[in-house]
């Protein structure tokens, strides 16, 4: 944005009016609304049919190009390219006679009584495996994927869905087909009371979990199911499902739902004279997601929906979940992150134990039978080829001992996003690994009970333990506020496709017009997917060439600063003033100076309750006479608040980079950086025995070595930059990264390492000044070879990532 110059004059009777002052460029609202979206061809939707609602049920086709969408009653198919361009669909109802018996037997007619798509699975390259509720009968079938991208019922005939599919359609169900083998986690009956992990399908016997038993599933609600290796042998494999089900008795105080994360093994085959037809490797965990409290009590988190991020190792996703909590007491949302690691590390811990005088949960002190309950049988461990041959101990250790005593904490011990009190709470959640120019980040896309979506960016501040959100957009994607229950993301053709119970949405995962034409605009936005390319705010490619040329992202910055726009208001002494600016950037923070007439300094406005900074602009509450003067705003990086001392220190000497009428060159502007630095370490710091003895008159920075420099990361000090505009920008923005914080915290070891040679860092400084004015292209050459390089292996090393 532009840099916006308000010149105020205060009178003092009401002579002069106070006109309202637009600022020439619109800031730009966090939240946008599904018309403007629309408008702006960035939202494609498909209001879905008057007779079908539930869309809930996604499959992504990124080879055929069609996004499969099960709904009430029909099987939708569309374009990934936009989903309203060529969708097809086949209808797929309750018969009538299983709908009077629904009616009958006391269920909703228009609402319960109909077929709910609940599985969509690829079984084959040729056909699909699904099911529905049936009207409270489930069904199942096989659907044929034509060639042409065509959805056609099957030659088979449907057959009993029971153990795979919900018979009621409020029931939160998920599915896996691997393998020609299902594996879902649904109720089995009619009343919704015996909920199990089946396997089905295949050429084995049906398994599942031990029937009403509550240490093994307690009134659950499954979220997902994935496949994840343990090892690079395949008998290794295991199924994690993520679910929530209540506290078993003696866990918590009081009804509480809990989230939790299963495994069982792949090639599990149940037991031979006990758990027959069970599983013998099933064990289950306690996923932890708590706010802290004020009273020190932490609030935990329930309800949520899982994304599984994947890695180069196939064995160690990134897990992100969502979790949510409604209650009298608090009522928020929160994205944790968890590795593979901690869970492995939780199910080979203590079990869970019933055991004292109350009969409480305690870890599993006795002897643990072998091989350990929950180990797949394999050539890794050795000693038995199938469950079925497992030792009676073993069996009845398992049967017994189902879940874990230790919790699976989350990355960094806390959310790394927390929204509390706000009219939505999240429901589902996507992650895209963006390539951006200064490494790789992970972008949420969080969708609401609301119908909006959240587009968030986690950057750490001092390490990965410590993350910072940054929400770049807040979307709203239907008509109507309706919650989200189902996403995809599409990596090859860049699209997010929702859906509700009202339809189909399909949205850009970057919109870097948005940002503004102005390069100040586009680089303050943080958005991972966008860069500045020199005309423009467009999305990054890595390999574009039109980038090569660009120093970084934000090369034109000061160009943009500079080029200001002049407005003059008046005011009423007494009265109050509103000076608008704001940013088109929603994670800009803008900031203001006052410029007195008369005065070439610029002062930082002190922000109090006579005058308040908005969103919009500056409030003036009490005009005065000291108010008179020209008022500057320009953007800068927010970081969720007040910016901190650090960096007000960081634009305050940028600004008197701009302004200063001495200063012609970088160079001199981090020569003066440095010793101001210098100073304040050295007042800060113990002085040894060299620092008593006196500041060594010779040592400057303008004479320091080569190799001073290289370990400082500071450009030469004695070059002469030339003063254009290009170059000056440029120059500024190398500035800009945060050397200086390295040459105060290497000013005592460079002048310590002085101190004992004076006359011979004289004569190396004026050898580096003689080769500096004589061979300039020379100097730059042995500069830029020796940025950069590991000191030990003398190699070039990228430098470390800038946010």
């Amino acid at each position: 944005m532009s840099k916006i110059l308000h010149t105020l004059q205060v009178g003092t009777d009401g002579s002069y009016s106070s006109p309202s002052i637009r600022a020439p460029l619109g800031g730009q609202t966090t939240k946008m609304h599904v018309h403007t979206m629309l408008e702006s061809s960035n939202l494609v939707t498909f209001n879905g049919l008057a007779n079908s609602s539930s869309y809930d049920a996604f499959l992504l086709d990124e080879e055929r190009g069609r996004l499969l969408v099960g709904a009430e009653d029909h099987i939708f198919s569309f374009d990934l390219v936009n989903i309203n361009r060529d969708h097809r669909m086949i209808a797929w109802p309750a018969t009538p006679s299983k709908r009077d018996e629904c009616k009958w037997a006391g269920k909703d007619y228009g609402k319960e009584c109909s077929n709910f798509i609940r599985v969509l699975q690829p079984y084959n390259h040729t056909h699909l495996y699904i099911c529905g509720t049936g009207a409270f009968h489930p069904i199942c079938s096989y659907l044929e994927m034509g060639k042409r991208a065509e959805v056609r019922p099957g030659s088979h005939s449907h057959h009993n869905g029971r153990g795979k599919s919900p018979y009621d359609p409020k029931m939160l169900s998920a599915s896996l087909l691997i393998d020609g083998e299902l594996y879902s986690g649904t109720s089995a009956d009619f009343m919704g009371r015996d909920f199990a992990i089946f396997r089905t399908l295949g050429d084995e016997h049906p398994i599942r979990t031990e029937q009403h038993d509550s240490r093994w599933l307690n009134d659950p609600r499954f979220i997902s199911v994935h496949l994840i290796p343990e090892s690079d042998n395949p008998e290794d494999d295991k199924i994690f499902l993520f679910f929530k089900e209540n506290a078993m008795d003696g866990e918590h105080t009081g009804k509480a739902t809990i989230a939790r994360i299963g495994q069982l093994c792949k090639n599990d085959m149940g037991g031979h004279r006990s758990l027959v037809n069970k599983w013998t490797t099933f064990l289950k965990a306690r996923l932890m997601c708590s706010v802290p409290g004020v009273n020190g009590i932490d609030t935990h988190l329930t309800n949520y929906d899982v994304f599984l991020m994947s890695a180069k190792d196939p064995k160690n996703p990134l897990i992100y979940a969502v979790f949510t909590t409604s209650s009298n007491i608090f009522k928020g949302s929160a994205v944790c992150m968890y590795n593979m690691a901690d869970i492995r590390r939780v199910f080979l811990g203590p079990y869970a134990h019933r055991d004292g005088p109350n009969y409480q949960w305690v870890p599993f002190q006795g002897r643990v039978p072998y091989p350990r309950p929950g180990t797949c049988p394999s050539k890794t461990f050795g000693g038995f080829d199938s469950t079925k041959d497992l030792p009676d101990d073993v069996i009845t250790f398992a049967r017994g001992h189902p879940a874990m005593y230790n919790p699976v904490q989350p990355i960094g011990g806390r959310p790394i996003m927390v929204r509390t009190d706000a009219d939505y709470q999240f429901s589902q959640l996507v992650v895209d690994r963006v390539e951006a120019e200064d490494g790789q980040y992970d972008v949420m896309f969080i969708g609401t009970d609301r119908g909006t979506v959240l587009k968030v960016v986690t950057i750490p501040r001092e390490s990965w333990h410590d993350l910072e959100e940054v929400v770049l957009e807040e979307m709203t994607v239907f008509r109507e506020p309706t919650p989200i229950t189902a996403m995809e993301l599409s990596t090859k053709q860049q699209q997010l496709y929702l859906g509700s119970a009202l339809g189909v949405s399909q949205m850009s995962l970057h919109r870097c017009e948005v940002y503004g034409k102005a390069c100040a605009e586009c680089c303050l936005a943080r958005d991972p997917y966008c860069a500045w390319d020199g005309t423009e705010c467009s999305r990054y490619f890595p390999t574009a060439k039109r980038y090569e040329h660009l120093p970084n992202k934000c090369s034109s910055l000061t160009l943009f600063i500079l080029r200001g726009i002049d407005r003059t208001v008046f005011g009423v002494e007494n009265s109050s003033m509103f000076l608008e600016c704001s940013p088109k950037s929603q994670r800009a923070l803008i900031y203001w100076q006052l410029q007195r007439p008369n005065d070439d300094r610029k002062i930082e406005i002190r922000f109090d309750d006579r005058i308040l900074r908005t969103d919009q602009g500056l409030l003036i509450r009490t005009l005065s006479q000291s108010d008179v003067g020209t008022y500057h705003c320009f953007p800068a990086a927010a970081n969720g608040g007040d910016p901190s001392p650090k960096h007000r220190m960081w634009y305050r000497d940028f600004l008197s980079l701009l302004d200063h009428p001495d200063l012609n060159s970088v160079e001199e502007f981090c020569d003066r950086v440095w010793k101001k630095e210098r100073k304040q370490k050295k007042g800060k710091t113990p002085k040894s025995k060299s620092d008593r003895a006196g500041p060594n008159p010779l040592i400057k920075p303008k004479s320091l070595p080569p190799n001073a420099q290289k370990q400082q990361g500071a450009p030469p000090q004695s070059r002469a930059w030339p003063e254009t505009a290009a170059s000056t920008a440029k120059g500024i923005q190398r500035s800009l990264n945060p050397p200086q914080q390295n040459l105060s915290s290497q000013a005592s070891k460079n002048n310590q390492k002085a101190q004992g040679g004076q006359k011979a860092a004289s004569q190396t400084a004026g050898g580096v000044a003689r080769l500096t004015n004589q061979h300039p292209a020379k100097w730059r050459r042995m500069q830029e070879n020796k940025k950069g390089r590991n000191r030990r292996t003398h190699e070039l090393q990228r430098p470390p990532r800038s946010v």
